[in-house]
């Protein structure tokens, strides 16, 4: 019989997170709930310390929330020990930062290559796998260049490739274009549309920049720790 495969990618429930405590306590998030489908780029949006991260990196398994579950792919990250959430991010999930976060003294495609030989993948394999990914992210030409000899707009799409070396499920993407002028910026929204239909995967995506979020198919607001769609 095959597997049943959910609809949802991502299912948020009842998620509260708060840092401090007493009268100085921060409530980042009272309560959030929402889903992602299989599919589809959901754009985050909310003003800077609106608690956007804390929700991305609870998504991400990279934080734990005080009380409430999140599942991914239909399993409750509660229920994953640290090396089952490490398998998580390591094979699941793929993360993209607004700093990009790329090895300065590696070329674009050692950059690219870096998650596929943590796995040990085959060098033929990470070769091929590469190669595609810089393909994709019009990026073929500069494979040999290093982080400080490309543009901004290019180091992002290095790290867009760099999170979709092992196939992951889902794409987390926090302020992916915060640090590039509103043209760039929109090429690279652009492109996580078009990576979500090439390479069928969901994607999370924060933003605070009005104008990126008609590229989503649908826009969530995070304000005063709660969720409204829209």
């Amino acid at each position: 019989m095959s597997q049943v495969v959910t609809e949802t990618m991502v299912r948020v429930e009842d998620v509260h997170k708060s840092y401090g405590r007493g009268a100085a306590a921060v409530h980042a998030l009272r309560g959030v709930s929402f889903e992602v489908p299989r599919g589809e780029l959901v754009a985050l949006k909310g003003r800077s310390g609106s608690g956007k991260t804390t929700l991305l990196n609870i998504v991400g398994g990279l934080d734990t929330p005080d009380r409430g579950r999140v599942l991914v792919d239909g399993r409750d990250l509660a229920d994953l020990d640290e090396d089952g959430l490490l398998a998580l991010r390591r094979d699941q999930v793929g993360f993209v930062f607004q700093s990009f976060g790329l090895i300065p003294i590696l070329t674009a495609a050692e950059n690219v290559g870096v998650p596929l030989r943590l796995r040990r993948a085959d060098p033929r394999e990470r070769e091929e796998r590469v190669e595609l990914l810089l393909s994709l992210v019009g990026l073929a030409d500069h494979a040999a260049q290093r982080p400080g000899e490309l543009s901004g707009g290019q180091q992002q799409r290095v790290a867009i490739a760099r999170a979709l070396a092992n196939s992951p499920s889902l794409l987390i993407a926090d302020e992916p274009t915060g640090q590039l002028d509103a043209e760039t910026g929109h090429a690279v929204m652009e492109l996580l549309r078009a990576v979500v239909r090439s390479e069928n995967v969901t994607a999370l995506v924060a933003t605070h920049d009005a104008t990126l979020l008609d590229l989503a198919d649908r826009v969530l607001e995070l304000g005063d720790g709660e969720i409204t769609e829209h």
